[in-house]
């Protein structure tokens, strides 16, 4: 059994983590491997993940305002 601050965590973590997991899973097609071999595999999953960084990040920066990000985007 989980004491109160246990729930607490595990609660915030089903919010955060483990809807990332799914995300990856239902969105990114994480729930089968596409290639054989486990540098292929690893390389997968990296990607995935560096796609949903962006999609944060992109999520982040409209938050932001436009005119953040057209001044982000002349600073590179």
């Amino acid at each position: 059994r989980l004491s109160e601050r246990g729930k607490q965590l595990y609660k915030r973590r089903s919010q955060t983590i483990e809807r990332s997991f799914a995300d990856a899973k239902e969105l990114h097609g994480l729930r089968y491997a596409r290639y054989r071999g486990l540098a292929k595999v690893r390389e997968q999953c990296l990607l995935i993940a560096v796609a949903q960084n962006i999609k944060k990040m992109a999520l982040l920066l409209s938050k932001r305002g436009k005119g953040f990000v057209i001044r982000l985007i002349y600073q590179i």
